[in-house]
């Protein structure tokens, strides 16, 4: 059985490692690039190193921007004084697609998980509190994950920041939209009837 050449085997083993790209997919993809004008090939690297070496985190935020401070941090139109909280910076632009928060963010890099050796120290839960008295906070939300370690940052974070005179809330948790009941799990459940509010 014939097997590919050593160069279009390493570029699917290196595009083998970006999230969301399976073996097939990376060989798939090594395939047309090496087959394809060189100029596809040129313009690929050119633009992936450009990428690399343009884009940083916001030094206020913690979001991917080219500009320091980012545009959401510069946008004199956002809400001051409330701020949402989320562990990395592919979050904001999760929320910012929603376009229901139009205030400012705060990326932490991360949750508490202790198993894999990261700790308060680790996150940005310093520059978080750093922000608080120069911005006029009023309102932290808590917009990370719902799993072990994202309840044990939230829980951590709540008591770190009780009594620096900031409310500190977390977003709602339960059923996504178009799912019904019997595909959700226990957990799922009741944090949906714990986040319920009135219609009218």
């Amino acid at each position: 059985m014939a097997s590919l050449p050593e160069p279009v085997a390493a570029l699917a083993s290196a595009l083998g490692r970006l999230p969301g790209v399976g073996p097939r997919s990376a060989e798939r993809i090594a395939l047309h690039v090496v087959q394809a004008e060189p100029s596809l090939a040129q313009h690929l690297a050119d633009t992936l190193l450009a990428a690399r070496q343009r884009i940083r985190l916001c030094r206020q935020c913690g979001a991917l921007t080219e500009p320091d401070p980012c545009p959401l941090c510069s946008d004199s139109t956002r809400a001051n004084g409330v701020l949402c909280v989320v562990e990395r910076a592919l979050d904001v632009l999760s929320l910012e697609k929603s376009n229901t928060h139009r205030g400012r963010y705060h990326v932490l890099g991360g949750r508490l998980s202790p198993l894999n050796g990261v700790g308060p120290e680790d996150l940005r839960i310093d520059a978080l509190e750093a922000r608080i008295e120069p911005e006029a906070i009023r309102e932290i939300i808590l917009a990370v994950s719902s799993d072990v370690e994202g309840e044990a940052t939230c829980t951590y974070l709540a008591r770190r920041l009780a009594g620096k005179g900031v409310r500190v809330t977390r977003i709602a948790q339960g059923l996504p939209a178009g799912s019904g009941l019997e595909y959700a799990d226990d957990l799922t459940l009741a944090r949906a009837l714990e986040g319920r509010r009135e219609i009218l």
